[in-house]
């Protein structure tokens, strides 16, 4: 007679997430299988029409399975759909700071017509400058949360309409990261300013040595 293994029994599992109302439910045999696991959510219905992507990753917390957010995508086709003939479009990708963690950041802006290389780069250099003093002041969910109830893009179209107006201001990729920012201008500029004042104090410190020895030698050749 064959033998006849045990059967493992599988049931779907709630996952709990402080960013998404609607019920997410993952099937399984045992919550911590579930441990570790990605889920991708369309927000498209929910967001009316926008096709945004959010990815969480899956951990337990006590009886409890939880979604911590690790990264929001805007679809390309999204994007193509908003693009307009006589406009121009301005993208950026950057490393900067949370509260909490470094992540990654992308914006995307289309202007209402075409503009000239120097508006496109003070948009650029205005958004980012203004995003990064805006996540530093914030958590990741806080910003997560802030992306997809699209506050983050209003108060950013707000203050770039000063520089030119906009037919669309997006964040098209927001991710979690292990990087680390880059470093600015000033702050390279101030660890040269570093070195070059070590080097300088080494530099006294051998005349300074020097000096002593040649005066050991002159001691030397009284005696």
């Amino acid at each position: 007679m064959a033998k006849t293994g045990k059967v493992i029994k599988k049931s779907f599992f709630d996952v709990k997430s402080s960013l998404i109302s609607s019920k997410i439910s993952l099937y399984g045999t045992t919550k911590e299988e579930m441990v570790g696991k990605t889920v991708n959510l369309d927000l498209t219905r929910i967001l009316r029409g926008k096709n945004l992507e959010f990815k969480m990753k899956v951990k337990l917390d006590g009886e409890n399975l939880v979604g911590e957010p690790v990264s929001l995508n805007l679809a390309g086709a999204f994007i193509r759909r908003m693009m307009r003939k006589g406009s121009d479009y301005v993208e950026d990708s950057f490393i900067t700071e949370c509260k909490d963690c470094n992540v990654v950041i992308k914006p995307f802006l289309i202007t209402r017509n075409k503009v000239s290389r120097a508006v496109r780069n003070l948009l650029r250099t205005t958004t980012r400058k203004y995003l990064e003093g805006y996540l530093k002041a914030r958590t990741s969910k806080e910003v997560f949360s802030d992306i997809m109830s699209n506050k983050i893009q209003k108060e950013l179209s707000f203050k770039l309409k000063k520089v030119y107006p906009l037919a669309l201001c997006e964040i098209r990729v927001f991710e979690i990261t292990l990087d680390k920012p880059s470093e600015s201008p000033k702050e390279k500029q101030h660890v040269k300013e570093e070195v070059k004042e070590v080097r300088e104090v080494k530099e006294e410190k051998k005349e300074e040595v020097k000096e002593e020895k040649a005066e050991k030698v002159k001691k030397a050749k009284k005696e």
